[in-house]
């Protein structure tokens, strides 16, 4: 009987055991994941947001605790890999709505159900602006007289510059803009530059596009860029940290803007103030959507997740930490005040006018346009052939050279040199299209061997450059190395001093981008030479070249 008893008592335990580690397994496995991929704009304003709700444990109706898992991803990066099948998330939040048309068109070739199924909410706003310091904006009229894209241009194509508003110690204008293929904010520039040549708010065409006026319209406003890129945020650090002698204006978000005024007004910039024009021709909110994909991978429980967190983060709390970060509620019950306000540099009662979102026909004819209308770039490609690039490392930097000479246009102007114990020229400084073959075949045939002459060729690219190059053009040079300088006549001294001291204004001088190829190269040496220049420096190898290569395309 006492056996009988301990045998059923010891069975009982087990099975409450085995019960019981049921239950938690369950219970553990009772979540529902979503990924949010978002314009990384946002992102110092989600990312504490998502720990704290992934923290608060909140669950669905029936009871599956919500995991969210947020990754930054520039916008038309995003879109690209959504439509490819590359990149599932159950949400989607680009910068701008001016994608979606694109979005859809390209979704509903494949698919028969919409990608957006129903109109999406807004999480925050930022209308998109010309930042310019306030000293040249208040000489164009500002805060009284309306300022636009047509002042832009008059501004662009002036051979006197400031100096015709009795200012020549600020030479000529110069604004940046990023890359409208690769950047939400270059987009909505070349967009906003269309319907201002066409002197439209809505209905733009493409026939629009075609119009002469237009074309001449858009043309004028790019002669003033110094470089494009793939980072709004990019060009307001390189705005803020250099200057008015780097960059008249930029166009930027407002909350870049608030943000940067925040840090003046603290004392932590001595810069001067910027203020944010609302072009009167008309500009776009970057209103930041919350689309939640009808796609076939997004369940049900999904969709159920994703609409809990998009109720939280439209939720006053959430919505008054985004306004003390510079953006606008996108709840309209909440009052604007400080930091949105004139002392930091913002006018709340902007824009007046807001443009029209085109059909995805006309956001790649716009797209077009740029192409056809861009500044040039007089580009210097200078590659280390030394010994030391031998096997797989030689053989990426040969096929990925390839590929960046793809991206060029035809009316882009090229030099290739390369270096090892001495620098030879594989191809002289001209237009790519009619020897861009001829340019590729070449760089399939490079070998390796000798020293590394590093000092010497970028002396050399630098002094030629600025000899042959077109000043009205980009110009740029991209240097390659995967070691220390072991064998150049000149040393870093000297060829510090020659970068720096060319008697331009910062902003349009010549731009050195570096690429540090391998664990061996002075790291310290690429960025500084970089840096001094206004250019950037990439760390990078075999593997990751070809992205390397392709993200420096982006600033021509």
């Amino acid at each position: 009987m006492n056996r009988s008893f301990r045998l059923f008592a010891a069975w009982l335990i087990l099975s409450l055991i085995l019960s019981a580690c049921g239950s938690s397994g369950a219970l553990l496995s009772k979540q529902v994941k979503i990924q949010l991929v978002y314009g990384s704009e946002k992102q110092e304003w989600l990312d504490p947001l998502v720990q704290s709700f992934n923290a608060s444990r909140t669950k669905t109706e029936d009871g599956a605790v919500i995991v969210v898992e947020a990754v930054p991803m520039g916008s038309i990066e995003t879109m690209d890999a959504i439509l490819a099948g590359s990149l599932q998330p159950t949400v989607w939040s680009p910068a701008s709505s001016l994608y979606l048309p694109v979005a859809e068109s390209e979704w509903r070739k494949n698919h028969a159900e919409e990608l957006v199924a129903a109109p999406p909410k807004d999480l925050v706003l930022s209308p998109v602006v010309i930042a310019m310091w306030k000293p040249m904006a208040e000489v164009l009229g500002w805060p009284d007289q309306p300022i636009g894209w047509a002042d832009i241009a008059a501004l662009a194509t002036s051979p006197e510059g400031w100096a015709a508003f009795g200012y020549p110690e600020w030479g000529q204008f110069k604004l940046g803009h990023t890359h409208p293929e690769f950047s939400n904010s270059g987009l909505m520039a070349v967009v906003a530059q269309a319907y201002a040549g066409a002197n439209k708010q809505r209905g733009l065409t493409l026939q629009d596009l075609s119009d002469p006026k237009v074309q001449q319209f858009m043309a004028d406003v790019q002669l003033s860029i110094i470089h494009y890129g793939t980072s709004t945020g990019f060009f307001g650090t390189r705005m803020f940290e250099r200057g008015p002698s780097y960059l008249s204006a930029a166009v930027l978000y407002e909350n870049l803007i608030v943000a940067q005024e925040t840090k003046r007004l603290n004392g932590q910039s001595q810069q001067l103030p910027v203020i944010a024009i609302y072009p009167k021709e008309g500009t776009f909110w970057s209103n930041h959507p919350y689309v939640i994909l009808n796609a076939p991978w997004v369940t049900a429980q999904q969709r159920q997740a994703a609409e809990v967190f998009q109720n939280f983060l439209l939720a006053e709390p959430q919505q008054r930490s985004a306004m003390q970060l510079g953006f606008r509620p996108a709840n309209p019950n909440l009052a604007l005040g400080a930091p949105l306000d004139m002392d930091h540099g913002v006018d709340i009662r902007q824009p007046k006018t807001v443009l029209e979102v085109p059909s995805a026909e006309v956001v790649l004819g716009s797209q077009a346009l740029w192409r056809q209308t861009k500044k040039p770039v007089d580009l210097v490609v200078v590659m280390d052939t030394s010994g030391s690039m031998a096997g797989a490392k030689i053989s990426a930097a040969r096929a990925s050279l390839g590929q960046f000479v793809d991206l060029l246009d035809d009316r882009d102007r090229l030099q290739v040199i390369l270096f090892s114990s001495k620098v030879t020229e594989l191809t002289p400084l001209s237009e790519l299209g009619p020897k861009r073959d001829d340019v590729k075949r070449r760089i399939s045939g490079i070998v390796e061997g000798g020293n590394t002459s590093l000092y010497d060729a970028v002396g050399l690219a630098y002094q030629q450059l600025q000899r042959d190059g077109d000043p009205r053009h980009i110009r740029a040079v991209v240097v390659l190395s995967d070691g220390q300088d072991t064998s150049s006549n000149l040393g870093l001294d000297q060829v510090t001093e020659q970068i720096s001291a060319l008697g331009e204004d910062p902003g349009n001088a010549i731009k050195l981008f570096t690429i540090g190829y391998g664990k061996d190269v002075d790291e310290d040496v690429l960025s500084s030479l970089a840096e001094i220049t206004g250019g950037k420096y990439y760390q990078s190898s075999p593997d990751n070249i070809q992205k390397i290569y392709a993200e420096i395309a982006t600033f021509f």
